[in-house]
């Protein structure tokens, strides 16, 4: 279950996609697909969520992992780099980007 929490220890990571309204949905399938198969199946995996503009020319990823450890070796596994050179011709581009909660309202 995702937690946004001021004193939460773990690790969040949001990851946009640019990407047009042809390749949107091709890329929110291999998205969910990984996700399924692989991410959520990995060590210190916790929960993720995916997101998209009105417009289907952006897509968020919201994930949070035990560790930043855990997160990049998921990044490591060889499924993984094979699936992120399907998503990488899907999009214009994407960046993954770490964060901590900094204030948190209810």
């Amino acid at each position: 279950m995702l937690t946004i929490s001021n004193d939460a220890t773990i690790q969040t990571v949001i990851t946009t996609f640019e990407v047009t309204p042809a390749t949107c949905q091709d890329l929110l399938e291999e998205l969910s697909a990984a996700c399924e198969e692989v991410i959520s199946k990995q060590p210190g995996y916790i929960a993720s969520a995916l997101h998209i503009n009105d417009a289907r020319t952006r897509i968020a990823n919201y994930s949070q992992w035990k560790s930043r450890d855990d997160f990049h070796s998921m990044l490591r596994t060889d499924e993984m780099r094979i699936r992120n050179k399907r998503i990488n011709e899907l999009c214009k581009n994407f960046a993954p980007v770490m964060y901590e909660v900094a204030v948190c309202m209810s």
